[in-house]
């Protein structure tokens, strides 16, 4: 429950079919074992108490009544256990039979939800037993066990002590239908959804199962936990397999197949509150004949299991990230694409540093001009050497132009920086910011006026790392007129320049090794002087590792997350790598920075968006340039 995280569990007891005591029993022990590994929420299969598969033993009164003695037995045995559980089992109410989906928690029945869209064809035929949910909407008492309980499709279940998280009820076809209920439940708050069912293996049907669930949960931004019937209810001419799937927001976290027992992981319903938030298309609570049930869990550290990358920008699977790299090259230069028709500009201007970003600028200007049909040597690839260059840096920035096919050129600038430093008094042995930023904004007057010169345009090569910390010179690199890079975040960077060098491997070695050699090449402004011909300035060990602040980046803007929960996930993603002081020491850092460099960002040039995450003011991020971070470092404080 600690930072919005709720732990929950899909269960599927081994049962026998009929056997209502003994599948009490199961269903007890499950319980049990999920309450100690620290679940709040169980969802368990649908018809569960007496197996979905009695068919005509549905309309026995000993079946029945069986069923009922077994739920009073679970409520007994399980009262002291600090767990939601929603569970399936059949309910009489009038002269009618209902598909019942009951949630319990601590000798309490919560509500009873009738299944709504009762299948009648192929190999399921529950209408000849079960009455569908219509007439329940407004709700009916029912009394079951020897409690009294709701039965209604139009209630959802609040916890007091977690406010962001409220829980809506659907059985099996309820998915498969048109108009699913969790639709109008997720509409009426519920970020949590259960689902209790019991669907049957065929060849295929576990990847259509499965794109369900996701695509349910990412449609109505929740996490969602599918219980599936398992191998205690094959018989006749049917297999069930325990399909359990646990899924947040479009991705499946966790999911068990072919077995019985729990599939467990933690879903996010903080994340999942900041993101129905930021949508203005998400409705807001409007009706008010649903019925909200209460339930008080309580508060416990939620232990992480849930799948946490270290590089949340990159794709974990190596197919998707082939897939993922085309698409950003293809979109970044379809961008610059427009940008170079619609103002005629007969050149590209980049600045080559030998560096990763210039690289991956020229990349994508490349595949513009691919695009176009124009001829690569339309760019213009300028290296202007200084008193930090190294010959590595500039060797590589000349045979990468050169690979690539575009047109080079050299601009010494020292001298005109010296004479600037005399007009300034600037001193040469004074290394300051001052030093250092004269050689940047130089340099990009140079690439200003050669574009001028060409009638041509300035491609910008700073990345989304650098313009979160702030971590560029004022109208110097921080301006360009075209900024291909500004939403690539550095971790991005170096995977997107990796693919290309890979790709080149077979049809260009020259230009892979060059690639390659710039990979290994320390991130670098190379603003100071080198020390024995190596670079002497290493931008990571002045603002802290890309990789820590792509981390922050991600969880504190894209999410919203508070600096202990950013602090957190890092521990549990990168804890291995960094030291606990280490990561909030940059954590610290990148508040600060983030902050106190807002005004850089206020004023960037057009640039592509190529993921979820960009931080243009006319977009995706407007912040006043003067808000005051002392809430947030206040935070981090008491870490």
């Amino acid at each position: 429950m600690q930072d919005g995280f709720i732990k929950v569990a899909a269960g599927t007891p081994k049962i026998h079919v009929a056997d209502c005591e003994y599948n009490a029993g199961q269903i007890i022990a499950l319980m049990k074992e999920a309450a100690e590994q620290g679940v709040k929420v169980l969802c368990l299969p649908e018809l569960c108490v007496t197996g979905y598969t009695c068919g005509d033993l549905f309309l026995q009164e000993a079946l029945l009544r069986g069923a009922e003695k077994a739920l009073g037995r679970i409520l007994e045995e399980t009262a002291e256990l600090d767990i939601l559980t929603a569970l399936g089992l059949p309910v009489r109410f009038g002269s009618k039979l209902y598909n019942c989906g009951a949630v319990i928690f601590k000798d309490e029945i919560l509500g009873l939800i009738p299944k709504t869209h009762i299948p009648n064809y192929g190999e399921f035929y529950e209408k000849r037993w079960f009455e569908p949910a219509e007439g329940a909407e407004r709700g009916w008492v029912a009394y079951l066990a020897g409690h009294s309980a709701t039965v209604s499709t139009r209630q959802f279940f609040k916890c007091e002590s977690m406010a962001e998280l409220t829980i809506g009820v659907e059985l099996c076809e309820d998915l498969w239908s048109t108009e699913p209920p969790s639709v109008k439940l997720a509409q009426m708050g519920a970020t949590l959804i259960l689902n209790l069912s019991a669907s049957n293996e065929l060849a295929g049907k576990a990847a259509y199962r499965r794109s369900l669930v996701a695509g349910q949960s990412g449609r109505l931004v929740c996490g969602y936990v599918y219980a599936d019937a398992g191998e205690g209810e094959s018989t006749t001419d049917l297999v069930f397999a325990g399909h359990n799937m646990i899924a947040e927001n479009g991705t499946i976290l966790a999911e068990g197949r072919f077995g019985t027992g729990l599939t467990i992981s933690e879903i996010d319903v903080g994340r999942l509150a900041h993101e129905r938030r930021k949508m203005n298309t998400f409705p807001s609570w409007t009706q008010t004949d649903w019925v909200p049930q209460y339930f008080d869990l309580e508060f416990s550290e939620t232990r992480l299991t849930r799948p946490i990358g270290k590089n949340p920008f990159v794709p974990e699977d190596h197919g998707d990230r082939r897939e993922r790299c085309e698409e950003i090259f293809t979109i970044a230069a379809l961008g610059l694409k427009k940008r170079l028709e619609h103002t005629q500009a007969s050149c590209a201007v980049v600045g080559l540093s030998g560096g990763l970003d210039s690289t991956l600028a020229l990349l994508i200007t490349v595949r513009a001009m691919d695009l176009l049909g124009r001829p690569r040597s339309d760019i213009l690839a300028v290296t202007m050497p200084c008193f930090g260059t190294t010959s590595r840096t500039k060797s590589n920035a000349q045979v990468l132009a050169e690979r690539m096919g575009a047109d080079f050129r050299t601009v010494d600038i020292g001298e005109a920086v010296k004479v600037h430093f005399r007009d300034i008094g600037q001193s040469m042995e004074d290394l300051s910011v001052t030093f250092e930023n004269g050689q940047a904004r130089e340099r990009t007057q140079v690439l200003m006026d050669l574009a001028n010169q060409r009638g041509g345009l300035v491609i910008g090569t700073g990345d989304l790392s650098e313009l979160a910390l702030g971590w560029a010179t004022y109208n110097g690199d921080h301006m360009s007129m075209y900024a291909v890079n500004g939403s690539i975040p550095k971790t991005l960077v170096r995977h997107l320049t990796a693919y290309a060098a890979d790709q080149a491997q077979e049809t260009d070695p020259q230009l892979a090794a060059v690639l390659r050699d710039i990979l290994d090449t320390p991130v670098s402004p190379e603003l100071l002087p080198p020390k024995e011909g190596e670079i002497a300035q290493r931008t990571e060990d002045l603002v802290g590792p890309y990789e820590l602040h792509d981390f922050f980046l991600y969880y504190a803007v894209r999410w919203g997350f508070g600096p202990r929960k950013v602090f957190r996930l890092a521990l549990a993603a990168l804890g291995e790598d960094y030291s606990r002081e280490t990561i909030l020491q940059w954590l610290k850092n990148f508040y600060r920075r983030f902050f106190a460099q807002q005004f850089k960002r206020s004023c960037l040039p057009d640039g592509p968006k190529v993921g979820s995450l960009a931080l243009s003011s006319r977009g995706d991020w407007r912040m006043p340039s003067d808000a005051v971070n002392a809430l947030w470092m206040g935070e981090l404080e008491e870490l």
